[in-house]
């Protein structure tokens, strides 16, 4: 499905029907109380709807005080919004007649389309709708809310915002409104006001990037809140993600399906190890969307972006009571990816005075229970580390006891972080909370949780955003490359893809493809033994287990010995198979093996991986998915990553390798990617990296174009 914000029906002006509605018609009102149709009259009235209303049932009467329309043929034209409160069988029909009566924009409860199969019965709802151009939301979603609930499972007065608002405000869109329900009562228990909730159902018609695009425009909103669970226009998408980032906006979406069984097999190593998920997760990322990966880190992560929109890029710094708690952090936020980083020195000698002996000025902060008889240390060691310039964000993790305790406690802190705009979380899991401390808290619109180790996540999910959008700052635009071989269609011989890897400046092993034995002698003796010969053509690409490889050539018997054995091996595993040849390399110098690819998702776009090659690479999978854009320094860093990163310094006698050979090598298979779209894939497996100063070389080249007929 493509969400072309130019058709109508779709983008800004669409949504801004089913948002900010002058006049609604609820389409299948029954007389019997408590119905889904009169759940929806309740809750416009219930919040002081203030544009028509127009019902439309069976039976003549009178409903609520308002005359019952028999038809919608009856409806005066151009209602704004029809909210379809109908079985499945009834929604065609009614759907005509609001195309016929110029209704604007139609909500469709039912269930019974693509959610179970129907998707004929949808793409007749679609094709009305748009040839209207009416604006659809669903079928099978469950509200719309604004403030104003157009929703059948309950009628509740809805909080408003004010005309000006005076705090952030989260806008929510989800795919499942459960999940809403849950994240939406959480976040304002919070004191965080919501805007807007929407569920959008089967999407067939707005989905979420026309949301995304019209929460972009509203300045009230600052955080907008995504539960994904198809992403059926990633470019689309994308692009709306990109507007609302340029406003401003924060982004925090959860996605499940981050298991092995989401993941499609194909061809390449680099296919295998670049899952759907995961090839989503990096061109999130790099959007400036943060994904998480729980509902708990979900609402957490919200709060913290309404609260603290600047996401830091230093490692957070921690206040404790406790020493054994020092440890535990080190540990978590290392396991999070986020390492605690010292106090400045400046830090270190404006406290170091101001603390007894005995309390080491240094991050974590440990005052002990010396805080119980100087209660002055807690907004002093606080205030030092909201201020220190190497803390990105504090973390408060204390047992506050007693509610005195928490109370004491709490106006201190509240001091010394209300107001700065660093990130601060107060974590305080005490089997009991003080209900005027915890009110005082959420007064001050700071954050309080029951739950370090959810702090802990929180706070590295936002840090870990910040540094990925000074990345994105540092992206390469890269130019095509001239002069490239032509490639055909599908899988290449390896001996054309090393063409390519030449013409864009990646090391290979000096060859020759040749077709006759005089021709491979005659490249033996010019290239130097030992050799490597190896069986060339596109439909053979698993060399290896067809017998199609001998290395390690050391003389000409030993090569017309090779050549007669490889064309057997092949004949008896493809007999139908024409060669384009053999390929005759000189063996290249050993080096650390590793695997440096590239990926082109259909739906999301390319990727890149480099990781731990050879035999390895699929045994262990030691690999890092990075953008194809990403700078040639922070590749170095990626690769820094690897849990074999150890073998990059030297390992046992062996020398520290070429790490930022590899990185070129790794942004050069990245500019291609991002300039030839007619490549699908790249496998280099293996890639000797030497030792440093000495490069790299692409043993073996497997590359994929459009057009390959997948098994």
């Amino acid at each position: 499905m493509s969400y072309d914000v130019s058709k109508p029906g779709r983008g800004v002006e669409a949504v801004s029907l089913f948002m900010q509605p002058r006049s609604i018609a609820v389409v299948g009102v029954s007389a019997k109380p408590g119905t889904a149709g009169r759940t929806v009259l309740a809750n416009l009235r219930l919040n002081d709807f203030a544009g028509d209303i127009f019902i439309v049932g069976r039976a003549e009467g009178d409903i609520e005080g308002l005359p019952v329309l028999t038809s919608v043929d009856a409806l005066p034209h151009g209602v704004d919004l029809a909210v379809f409160s109908l079985p499945a069988s009834g929604v065609k029909p009614a759907l005509e007649a609001c195309a016929a009566r110029g209704v604007r924009a139609v909500t469709i409860f039912s269930s019974g389309f693509a959610e179970t199969g129907d998707t004929a019965a949808q793409d007749e709802l679609v094709r009305i709708a748009t040839e209207a151009g009416m604006a659809l939301l669903g079928p099978n979603c469950l509200n719309s809310v604004t403030g104003l609930p157009i929703g059948f499972a309950a009628a509740r007065r809805a909080a408003r915002l004010p005309a000006e608002p005076d705090q952030p405000a989260i806008a929510m869109v989800s795919q499942s409104g459960g999940l809403m329900a849950y994240a939406s009562a959480t976040l304002a228990s919070r004191n965080l006001p919501m805007a807007y909730t929407v569920s959008t159902g089967n999407e067939a018609g707005v989905g979420i990037p026309d949301f995304v695009d019209f929460f972009a425009q509203d300045r009230a909103v600052s955080v907008i809140a995504l539960y994904l669970e198809e992403v059926r226009d990633p470019a689309a998408f994308l692009a709306a993600v990109g507007r609302a980032r340029a406003a401003g906006k924060s982004i925090v979406a959860i996605h499940p399906g981050k298991g092995d069984s989401g993941r499609a097999a194909i061809q390449s190593h680099t296919g295998a190890l670049a899952g759907d998920y995961a090839t989503m997760q990096i061109h999130l990322d790099r959007a400036g969307v943060v994904l998480v990966d729980s509902l708990e880190e979900w609402v957490d992560v919200i709060e913290l972006l309404a609260r603290y929109p600047i996401p830091p890029t230093a490692g957070p710094g921690v206040l404790t009571f406790s020493g054994g708690f020092c440890a535990i952090a080190h540990d978590a936020f290392e396991a999070a990816g986020v390492a605690m980083p010292p106090l400045s020195e400046e830090t270190r000698r404006d406290l170091a005075p101001q603390l007894p002996g005995y309390i080491p000025p240094k991050n974590p902060l440990d005052l002990g229970t010396q805080a119980i008889w100087q209660p002055e240390l807690i907004p002093l060691g606080t205030s030092a580390l909201m201020e220190d310039p190497a803390i990105g964000s504090v973390l408060v993790a204390i047992n506050s006891g007693s509610a005195a305790s928490q109370r004491s406690y709490g106006h201190r802190f509240i001091d010394a972080i209300k107001g700065r705009s660093r990130p601060a979380i107060l974590a305080f899991p005490s089997p009991e909370m003080d209900a005027n401390f915890e009110q005082s808290i959420r007064d001050n619109r700071l954050i309080l949780s029951r739950s370090i180790e959810r702090s802990i996540q929180a706070l590295a999910r936002i840090t870990r955003h910040g540094r990925a959008l000074k990345l994105a700052e540092r992206a390469n635009r890269y130019e095509p490359f001239t002069g490239l071989p032509e490639l055909g269609e599908g899988a290449q011989p390896e001996w054309l893809g090393k063409k390519l890897l030449a013409a864009i400046g990646v090391a290979t092993p000096q060859g020759r493809l040749v077709r006759t034995i005089e021709e491979a002698e005659d490249a033996a003796q010019s290239l130097g033994f030992p050799i490597a010969i190896k069986a060339q053509a596109a439909a053979l690409a698993h060399k290896t287990e067809a017998g199609g490889v001998v290395l390690g050539i050391g003389n000409a018997a030993e090569l017309r010995s090779a050549w007669s054995k490889l064309h057997d091996n092949v004949a008896a595993a493809q007999p139908d198979l024409a060669l384009d040849g053999m390929l005759v390399e000189r063996m290249a110098p050993k080096g650390l093996e590793l695997v440096i690819g590239a990926r082109r998702d259909p739906k999301w776009g390319a990727v890149l991986l480099v990781g731990l090659g050879g035999i390895f690479v699929e045994a262990l999978g030691d690999v890092r998915l990075i953008p194809i854009d990403m700078a040639e320094e922070d590749i170095v860093a990626e690769i820094r990553k690897l849990r074999s990163a150890r073998l990059f310094d030297g390992f046992r006698g062996s020398p520290p390798v070429d790490v930022r050979a590899v990185a070129r090598t790794a942004a050069l298979i990245g500019r291609l990617m991002q300039t030839a779209p007619d490549i699908e894939e790249i496998d280099l497996n293996p890639v000797f990296a030497h030792p440093d100063g000495q490069g790299v070389t692409a043993v073996d080249a497997l590359v994929i174009t459009k057009g390959r007929n997948k098994q």
